[in-house]
């Protein structure tokens, strides 16, 4: 399969928010011009490096790509074009955090093709964002949303976390609604992680992190699901909601583990059966790509069982599941000669749906999709 996807990475934020382990820092213009530099370079060489259709979808992730001013955001775009053709109705997301667009960098976007931003709000309760260490508030989230619909974005995305520290139900339907209101087109809603390296992992290590039990978070789940729903999303993946025709077509790639190219620090890309992972060190980055080498620190191989399992524990983040026909086309063997003994056992659990076209996780399996995604690995 040819590759016409491709993530860039922005590892530029204002600050650093106390659940993220992200590859992430505060920096400073004249580091970011720099970055751009080094990122111009990867990209030629990328470019020229695999064999690759007009791309489909582009991802410009972070880190907050917004954090670049107007002229290094047109700098961005420019690149782009100049190295890798573009598909006509081509989809190109940029992630973003509430109060930091402005008309001119929105423009600057609109202009060079971008057509769907992606902002962290995460809550609509202040005192929530305070304790996520997020600098925006409730107001940045509107005047935030009301220049982009200004600028032309009619494709909107908006992250939602729960399960944080010291949230209620309440506070969760507050925002909810609040959310809903706002009318975006696509909802990424995830419930918190505590990853090593974090203020909150050491917090919660010291016992100071209180965050609400198990059993009232599936509660909160279930509300954003109900909720969703209720309102006309359709939920098409685990975490994601989307109205009709705006389902994001870069994150299915993941979810389908088709092949992906990847540039910026810390990226990760999946090529040709190999993955790999660049640089993470922002100067050491900058310096192998002055260097004229790519920045890639690691390479793996994923062998065929490998990419088997990416294909099931991937695919059935997605509602519609993996299908016999695309799990055939793609391996060139049957799922249930490779995992029949895991698709029966988890069908007479009930997590598992398991029809003529394929199988899918069940209502009661989507609460315990971990579960299933760990037994595909044995």
């Amino acid at each position: 399969m040819r590759v016409s996807s491709l993530y860039v990475h922005i590892p530029f934020c204002a600050s650093k928010c106390y659940y993220c382990d992200f590859n992430s820092y505060v920096s400073t213009s004249d580091v970011m011009d720099r970055y751009l530099d080094g990122l111009d370079r990867e990209m030629e060489l990328v470019a020229a490096a695999y064999d690759h259709e007009p791309l489909q979808t582009v991802f410009f992730g972070g880190g907050t790509p917004t954090m670049f001013d107007a002229r290094q955001t047109e700098r961005m775009m420019q690149m782009l074009h100049r190295h890798f053709p573009l598909r006509e109705g081509v989809e190109i997301s940029v992630e973003a955090n509430p109060g930091t667009v402005d008309p001119d960098k929105l423009s600057v976007l609109k202009d060079h093709g971008a057509n769907r931003l992606s902002f962290g709000v995460q809550s609509f309760e202040n005192d929530l964002l305070v304790k996520l260490g997020r600098l925006h508030d409730r107001d940045a989230v509107y005047r935030s949303w009301e220049l982009a619909r200004q600028a032309g974005f009619n494709s909107i995305n908006l992250d939602l976390m729960f399960g944080l520290p010291g949230q209620t139900l309440e506070a969760l339907d507050r925002t909810l609604r609040a959310l809903i209101d706002l009318g975006p087109e696509h909802v990424s809603s995830y419930s918190l992680k505590v990853e090593e390296g974090t203020p909150f992992y050491t917090w919660h290590n010291r016992g100071q992190l209180i965050l609400p039990p198990e059993e009232e978070e599936t509660q909160m789940y279930q509300m954003v699901i109900d909720g969703f729903r209720g309102a006309g999303y359709e939920m098409y993946e685990i975490s994601n909601f989307a109205k009709p025709g705006h389902r994001s077509r870069h994150n299915q790639v993941y979810w389908r583990n088709e092949p992906y190219m990847a540039v910026g620090s810390g990226a990760h890309g999946y090529v040709g059966g190999l993955r790999y992972i660049n640089q993470k060190n922002v100067p050491e980055y900058i310096e192998t790509t002055v260097q004229g080498g790519r920045p890639v620190v690691e390479q793996e191989v994923i062998d065929e069982r490998m990419q088997q399992e990416d294909t099931m524990i991937l695919g059935l983040r997605l509602m519609e599941g993996v299908s016999f026909a695309r799990f055939r086309d793609k391996h060139g063997v049957a799922m249930q000669d490779v995992f029949g003994d895991i698709l029966l056992r988890f069908e007479k659990l009930g997590l598992l749906q398991v029809d003529a076209a394929g199988v899918r996780l069940t209502q009661q399996g989507i609460f315990l999709a971990n579960e299933v995604y760990a037994a595909f690995l044995e």
